[in-house]
Formats: structure tokens, C-alpha cells, sequence
């Protein structure tokens, strides 16, 4: 199907069947190397295929700039085939110049959504590693806040044991003051059985009845203090 022509035509012809069949073996290696990237992409172990890697390796046939060597060569065979004389001859070269132009046009799409996928892989790759980084740094701020609740409950700890021991020295101090009441009634006791064995008035025996009640109001009103003492320094600890 190569175009044989007479005179001039007929060098033309050959010039263009050569850059014809130079474009269609750009075309299939780019072909190849855009169906190697989408076996890479969808094989199981694609999660493995780095993300930078370039379209096809190597800068070769399947790189974007082989489309538009392509495109190029369409542009120069566009030109020749209007000069060739026989019009069958002309009619066919136009065909396979617009197809091929067609097929490039294609592939270029093709190699255009890929490039779209590799640059989205590559975001994606470094959106993991900002957020692999991140959780690492909210890792450290979460190990500091156990840090910070164990050192709350050890205070806490520290705290409950000072207030056991002002309990029980409280307990102690009402025990004292119970057992100062107990010998103040026996003492009274006494002291009623003397006075009524000498003899004194029921105004004098009033009036120590009523330094009793004086002194039992002292009593209860120190243990009250205690205990509120007590509740507001548990209050405080806590």
C-alpha cells in the first residue's frame, strides 16, 4: 500500500510510507508501555508500585512526548499525502494520516488520565505520611496525658492517707474529750454526794448544774468544731 507514484510524487511516496511506518512503531510501543502501567496499577500487589515512578520508565516510547513525536510526524504525512498526484493514492494516505491522528489523539487521553492518577497517587502518599506523622505526635500527647492522670491519682492517693490520719486523730481527740466528760460526771457526782453531806443550799447546787451544762455545751461544741475542721480539709485535697 505504499505509495509509488512517478516523478516527484514517487519520492514522496517513500518519504511518507517511512514516516508512516516510523509513527506506528511509536504508536505500539506507547501502546505497550501504557498497558504495563495498567497491569502495575491493578495488579493485587499495586499497593507496592511507588507512586513516583514515572508514567513508563525511561523516558522511551510510551513517555507523553512519544504522542507528540506522533502528532508530529501526522503534521509532516498530512502535508505529503496533498501532493501526491494520483487521487486514490491521495484518498487512501488521507485515510491512514486521520486515523493514525485519531489513534494518537486517543493514546494521548489515555497517557493524560494516568498522568491525573499518578499525580493523585502521589497526593495520597504524602496526605498518609502527614497523617502517619500526626498520629504520632497526638500519640505523644496522649502518653503525656497518662503521665499527667497518674501523677493526679498518686497526689490523689497521697491526699486520701493525710485525711486517714486526720481522721483518726480526730477520732482520737473525741475519744479524749469523751473520756474527760466521763471523769467530769464522776467528779460532779462526788462533789453533789460531799454537798449534800455538808448541808449546802439548792442554790449553790443550781449553779453547779448549770457550770455542768456550761461545760457539756464546751465539750460538744469542741468535738463539732473537729468534725467541721476535719470535713473542710478533705474539701480542700480534693
Amino acid at each position: 500500500m505504499d505509495f509509488a507514484g512517478g516523478g516527484g510524487g514517487g519520492g514522496g511516496g517513500a518519504s511518507l510510507s517511512e514516516m508512516y511506518q516510523s509513527a506506528r512503531r511509536l504508536l505500539l510501543s506507547a501502546r505497550d508501555g501504557v498497558a504495563r502501567v495498567e497491569r502495575l496499577a491493578s495488579a493485587p500487589t499495586s499497593s507496592s508500585y511507588s507512586s513516583s515512578a514515572p508514567l513508563v520508565g525511561g523516558g522511551g516510547a510510551g513517555d507523553p512526548a512519544a504522542a507528540e513525536e506522533i502528532q508530529g510526524l501526522c503534521a509532516q504525512m498530512d502535508r505529503l499525502w496533498r501532493s501526491i498526484p494520483a487521487k486514490g493514492q491521495r484518498d487512501l494516505w488521507k485515510r491512514k494520516v486521520e486515523q493514525l491522528s485519531e489513534e494518537v489523539e486517543s493514546l494521548k487521553e489515555t497517557l493524560d488520565k494516568h498522568s491525573f492518577r499518578q499525580r493523585k497517587r502521589i497526593l495520597e502518599a504524602k496526605e498518609r505520611a502527614e497523617l502517619f506523622e500526626r498520629a504520632n505526635g497526638e500519640s505523644s500527647h496522649v502518653l503525656q496525658i497518662f503521665d499527667d492522670e497518674a501523677q493526679a491519682r498518686q497526689s490523689a492517693r497521697t491526699s486520701a492517707r493525710a485525711l486517714d490520719e486526720a481522721y483518726e486523730t480526730g477520732v482520737a481527740i473525741l475519744q479524749k474529750y469523751s473520756d474527760q466528760r466521763d471523769r467530769l460526771k464522776s467528779a460532779q457526782r462526788k462533789a453533789l454526794d460531799v454537798l449534800n453531806t455538808v448541808g449546802l443550799s439548792n442554790s449553790v447546787l443550781k449553779l453547779i448544774e448549770r457550770r455542768h451544762r456550761v461545760d457539756k455545751k464546751i465539750a460538744y461544741g469542741g468535738m463539732i468544731l473537729t468534725v467541721v475542721l476535719m470535713v473542710a480539709f478533705w474539701r480542700l485535697t480534693h
